[in-house]
């Protein structure tokens, strides 16, 4: 395998890749309700691919908050994100919009894949003119409970009318206009998994750029221990043949350069080095592409340590132990960043 150059990055990279790379640092950026955002037009067009499948690096983690403001009513919507294997979204919202969870949760789904996000839907009447009513079944349900419990704990202090009052499900007040409000909740989520997208993207190039940085660490170790690889060997060869010549015995030549040639051969260290190389390809490429990466990059941590931990076992000098050791404390640290990218 050619051996390839050391990654040479600096911290203007993602500055300059947003005017060079518009498609895979700065993303056609759509809001999760179909608008497009400003930096996405001028960025290109989208042509209608849905946010997820034109994703670059991101984190999981970020807070968000939506406002949408009409004549009668207004919506904010608020979300916390932090990372997770799988996306778990969860949503704390008044009754009446209830119905409208699932449109909700896909509306999510469209933006993000992975992370746990928690989002909080609150509602304002500015303008109320259709009274709140009583759920009166609730109401009856409620009483008969409290009757039951009376009935079993008689010192217990019974509710008062504002406690009864204030239960979920007893008072229910009504929307003026359902669609409407749908409508704003529908948008100012849409803002605010924009927002949220947009803080993610900017931690992701973060977290992309100090991976990246590791990544051209470990390759230029690994470039310096190939060029000692030769001098590696020989020095080894040479103390085999110092140990033999030490034990005062008689061998055959022929016979003594094949176990040579053997013991060598399961001190090489070239494959291990090859698929290391291919590894860190395989993590820059991941980190390039256009789609969630985060779970690409945990599997491909893996082989790296593996590939490390032969490449330390086949050690025959202190140098290529203290180059596994390096490969390790570099691999550690980016598998930590990599826990919170997408």
């Amino acid at each position: 395998m050619a051996s390839k150059a050391p990654l040479k990055l600096n911290r203007s990279h993602f500055v300059m890749c947003a005017t060079t790379r518009p498609n895979k640092c700065l993303a056609h950026v759509v809001s999760p309700d179909g608008t497009q955002h400003p930096l996405s037009r001028a960025a290109g067009t989208l042509n209608g691919v849905r946010l997820q499948e034109d994703a670059v690096t991101q984190s999981m983690t970020g807070f968000a908050r939506g406002s949408v403001t009409t004549e009668t009513q207004m919506v904010t919507v608020e979300c916390r994100s932090v990372n997770n294997r799988f996306l778990d979204v969860q949503f704390r919202m008044p009754d009446t919009l209830r119905e409208f969870e699932a449109t909700f949760r896909q509306q999510v789904g469209k933006a993000f894949s992975r992370g746990k996000l928690e989002l909080s839907i609150r509602t304002h009447e500015k303008i109320s003119s259709v009274p709140a009513t009583i759920d009166h079944e609730r109401l009856d349900t409620l009483k008969s409970a409290l009757a039951e419990i009376s009935a079993r704990f008689p010192e217990s202090n019974a509710p008062d009318q504002l406690s009864i009052m204030l239960t979920p499900g007893v008072l229910i007040e009504q929307a003026s206009n359902l669609d409407a409000l749908q409508a704003a909740a529908t948008k100012a989520l849409g803002a605010c998994l924009l927002e949220l997208r947009e803080q993610r993207l900017s931690e992701g190039r973060k977290l992309a750029f100090m991976v990246e940085e590791r990544c051209a660490a470990i390759r230029t170790q690994l470039e310096l221990l190939r060029a000692e690889l030769p001098t590696l060997q020989t020095a080894h060869r040479q103390k085999l043949l110092s140990r033999l010549a030490a034990l005062d015995l008689e061998a055959d030549p022929k016979r003594l350069e094949e176990e040579i040639v053997y013991v060598l051969q399961r001190a090489d260290v070239e494959e291990e080095m090859d698929r290391l190389g291919a590894h860190l390809d395989a993590i820059e490429t991941a980190l390039s592409g256009n789609a969630p990466c985060g779970r690409r990059l945990d599997f491909l941590m893996q082989e790296l340590n593996r590939e490390a931990n032969t490449l330390g076992s086949k050690s025959t000098a202190l140098n290529t132990t203290n180059t596994s050791v390096e490969f390790k404390v570099l691999i550690e640290q980016m598998r930590e960043q990599i826990q919170n990218i997408e």
